[in-house]
Order: structure tokens, then C-alpha cells, then sequence
């Protein structure tokens, strides 16, 4: 199956229906607080616990097997200054000089989980491992500066100051969503009966962070043509642009010049309408902020030369609403596109959550789109990934193990609409199926690089994206 087959599907279906637009259920901080605490109810007013009943209620049926498979967060107090300034400075370190990067990355204790030397790639992702104990601050602001050249060091020391505090506010922000994953386990915990959820969280340890940039087009086209005067100009010109600005003294980043450099490439011809294809977490619980949507700021030269871009895009609204995460939805015969209030948090299940909650939980799957029409366009977003330790072994003797289909647990296909059951098809032949990725006995670690090397390996569901 190509993915370009599934990309028609998409755009039939999208032409013939109306996208559903989903709100997911909204649980405010307070409640999560109120719910998940170890304190005995006792002291509290029948009418208050049965406010809390109702809400456990909500929060499971939105988890459950008929639900969305996730929430949103809201009101939790202190993130928003952290959340905006992680966010904008994703795209400033994807388009940042690969040498650069590395040691900003560096110094702040973060790497990455994609080929961020790839010209092509579509998304850049900054990651840091996360532990569920006290984290020290201890070298968070350790620069190494050992450039002989004193200009070439000048200039790294200005541009770290620019990314200063990006460690830390990684740690703090990402400890913060962790907490609220454990939370939503404990409830999930007390609802199903056990502890099952929250202890194997605890019992791993860690968790992964991740800073995400989708691409518009117009910047992987600014990075590929980085690349391309960096390798032309190789020992002649500093390879970082002054001021964060995309441009040196005799040349600019046109606009024009830039979609030449995509005609033959590609980073801007996208085979999709996604940024990221249909697929499962393998994990417990992931948890995002909302995302934030960035047009990048643009600036005539003194000689009319045209635009050039520079770091700091501008922040603007969603252009349809939505968060354009979508989720795969069969009980209601559609793909629903996520709304979430700004500045909240979006809770999904994975499929390890499916698995130890004997599936009184359901994973998501889910894709994100793209606004295909708004090349200029970027999203961030930051993004915490929790799971069971990776010794944690899978008994699912007992589990009712059947794939998860898009025609839900009871095995009827949904009437009407040709359109989505022909894209219903096409999308789960990209998924492996659950039941040839997961035997009994199996670690977590086992489960996870079988899982990945399905969707992602050389002869993989998803290896050609």
C-alpha cells in the first residue's frame, strides 16, 4: 500500500464530507486535583462527591472503549508563560545552522530523535529524557565555548543567549505534564480497580519530552537552501546568518528564490495532506500542549531585494479553529479534528494503556494535518511521552486481544458513507495490526522496536512516508 493511495482517499473523503470537529471532554485542573488526591473523601459534601462521581464518569467514558480515547486539561496555573516560550523557539532552532544546533542542544542536555541533518525532513523534534524524581538545575546554564575563532564564538554566545533557560524550562514544563499524566492514571486506577496504570509509570521512572516544529513548506525550503549556499561557500563565509537573519550581505532569502529551490525537491511537494501519517502511541499516555501556529516574519532590504526571513515568526490563530490533530473516530463514521481551549493540555491513550487496562481503555489513532493551502505555516507544539518501565512484561493471556479495527470491538461494519469506509480501509493497511506486534510475555522494550520496526523498518507499513 503507498501513502500517496491513501492521500487520494483523504481528499475524496474531504471533498465529500464536512470534517467533524470534536471538542474533547474538558477536565479542569481543580477536579484532576480533587480526584487524584489520597485523602479521604469523607470530609467532603455528598453533593461535591457526587459532582467528582459524575466527573469520573465523563473522564472514562471519554477513555473507554465507545469514547475519543482522550481529554483536555485545563487551568493548570503557572505553564502558560513556559508553554509560549518553548514553543516559539522550536522553529528558531530548526532553522538554526546544523553546527550551531548541535551544541545549543548540547549545553541545555537535549538531542533528537530525527536525522536533523536531513534537508528533506518535514518535522524537526528536540528531545530530552525525563525522570519522575527531584531534577537538579545543576549545569543547566554549563556553556562550552571552546571555538578558537573569538567572532564565531561571539557569535554562539549571542545566540545562546537567545536560547537561554531552554533547558530548564524543558524539564519544568515536561515534569509539570507528567504529573498530570500520573494523575489521570491514578483515576483511571480507582475507576477500573488496581493500580496497574500509575504503578508502572512509576516503576519506569522516566519519560520522553519532545519539542516538535512541523514545517511549512517555505521553511524546509529556507533550510534546504541553507544547506546549499553553506556547502557552496564551505571555509569562505561564517555559516551562521547575523542577527538570527536568514541572509548574509550579498544575497537574501527571497521568497521567490526559495520556491526554486523546491521545484526540484521533496521537502515542499508533499505526497500528503499530513504532517504526520495515521499511527498508534505505543506508550501509556501522551500528553501536548496545544499548539501554537507560526508565520514566519518577513522584512524588505534596505535595496529591495526582496524578503528575508528572519527568527521569531509571528504567532497566529489556528486557520480553521482546530488544534489540526485528527483522530480516527469509526462509532461516529468520520475523522474528528480536535479543538482544545488555548493553553490546555491534551491527554491520549496509547496502546500500553489499552493492554493493562484489559482494553477498559482504548488507544487513539490519530494523524496530524496539514493546512495545505498555507504553505507559510508552521506548528509547534511540546509533547510528553509516558510508559511502562521497559522490563515490563505483557501477560495477556487472558486479554481479548483483536486488532483495533475501524470498525470497533463489536465487529459491525458502520452504514452509509462508501467514501469513509473506502478510507477506513486504506488507512488500517498502513497500520500493523496489534496482534502481530504483541505476544504474551513480551517486554515493553520488545513490544516497542517490534512496533517500530512495522511502522518504520525497511520493509515496514510506513517506511516509504
Amino acid at each position: 500500500m503507498e501513502i500517496s493511495n491513501l492521500s487520494q482517499r483523504e481528499e475524496a473523503f474531504a471533498e465529500s464530507a464536512m470534517k467533524e470537529v470534536m471538542e474533547p471532554y474538558e477536565l479542569h485542573y481543580t477536579d484532576l486535583l480533587s480526584l487524584s488526591s489520597s485523602s479521604s473523601s469523607s470530609s467532603s459534601s455528598s453533593i461535591d462527591t457526587e459532582r467528582l462521581e459524575s466527573i469520573t464518569r465523563a473522564v472514562m467514558e471519554a477513555l473507554g472503549p465507545t469514547g475519543s480515547g482522550l481529554i483536555t486539561i485545563t487551568g493548570v496555573p503557572n505553564v502558560a508563560e513556559l508553554r509560549n516560550s518553548l514553543l516559539l523557539r522550536a522553529r528558531d532552532l530548526s532553522l538554526l545552522n546544523h553546527h550551531h544546533r548541535n551544541r545549543i542542544l548540547k549545553d541545555h542536555g537535549l538531542g533528537s530523535d530525527v536525522p536533523l541533518k536531513s534537508l528533506d525532513r518535514c518535522v524537526s523534534s528536540f528531545a530530552m529524557q525525563l525522570n519522575y524524581g527531584h531534577v537538579s538545575s545543576e549545569s543547566l546554564d554549563k556553556h562550552n565555548t571552546t571555538e578558537e575563532n573569538i567572532d564565531a564564538d561571539e557569535y554562539y554566545k549571542s545566540m545562546n543567549d537567545h536560547f537561554k533557560d531552554l533547558g530548564c524550562s524543558f524539564r519544568k514544563l515536561g515534569l509539570c505534564m507528567m504529573d498530570l499524566g500520573l494523575r489521570v492514571a491514578r483515576i483511571c486506577d480507582r475507576a477500573i480497580g488496581g493500580n496497574e496504570l500509575e504503578n508502572s509509570l512509576l516503576e519506569s521512572g522516566t519519560a520522553k519530552a519532545r519539542l516538535i516544529h512541523y514545517h511549512s513548506s517555505f521553511d524546509t525550503c529556507i533550510i534546504k537552501d541553507s544547506g546549499r549556499r553553506q556547502r557552496s561557500n564551505k571555509g569562505l563565509q561564517k555559516s551562521g546568518p547575523k542577527n538570527f537573519q536568514f541572509k548574509d550581505r550579498k544575497s537574501s532569502c527571497r521568497r521567490e528564490e526559495m520556491h526554486r529551490a523546491c521545484d526540484d525537491g521533496r521537502a515542499c511537494k508533499k505526497s500528503s495532506d499530513l504532517w504526520q501519517q495515521w499511527h498508534y502511541d505505543y506508550g501509556t499516555f501522551t500528553v501536548l500542549t496545544s499548539p501554537m501556529f507560526i508565520r514566519p516574519r518577513c522584512s524588505s532590504t534596505e535595496k529591495g531585494e526582496g524578503d528575508c526571513v528572519e527568527f521569531g515568526g509571528l504567532e497566529c490563530p489556528s486557520p480553521s479553529g482546530d488544534t489540526y490533530l485528527q483522530i480516527f473516530q469509526p462509532n461516529k463514521n468520520g475523522i474528528c479534528a480536535i479543538k482544545a481551549p488555548p493553553e490546555s493540555f491534551i491527554l491520549q491513550l496509547g496502546e500500553s494503556a489499552d493492554i493493562l487496562s484489559r482494553q477498559k481503555l482504548r488507544a487513539t489513532l490519530h494523524s496530524v494535518s496539514r493546512p495545505v493551502e498555507l504553505e507559510n505555516l508552521s506548528r509547534e507544539t511540546f509533547v510528553v511521552f509516558l510508559h511502562p518501565a521497559w522490563n515490563k512484561v505483557f501477560d495477556i493471556s487472558d486479554h481479548p486481544m483483536k486488532q483495533n479495527d475501524q470498525y470497533g470491538d463489536h465487529g459491525e461494519r458502520p452504514e452509509g458513507d462508501e467514501e469513509f469506509k473506502e478510507l477506513a480501509q486504506e488507512i488500517h493497511k498502513i497500520i500493523p495490526p496489534l496482534s502481530a506486534r504483541l505476544k504474551d510475555g513480551m517486554t515493553f522494550a520488545e513490544f516497542s522496536r517490534e512496533t517500530t520496526r512495522q511502522y518504520y523498518g525497511s520493509n515496514g507499513s510506513q517506511s516509504n512516508r
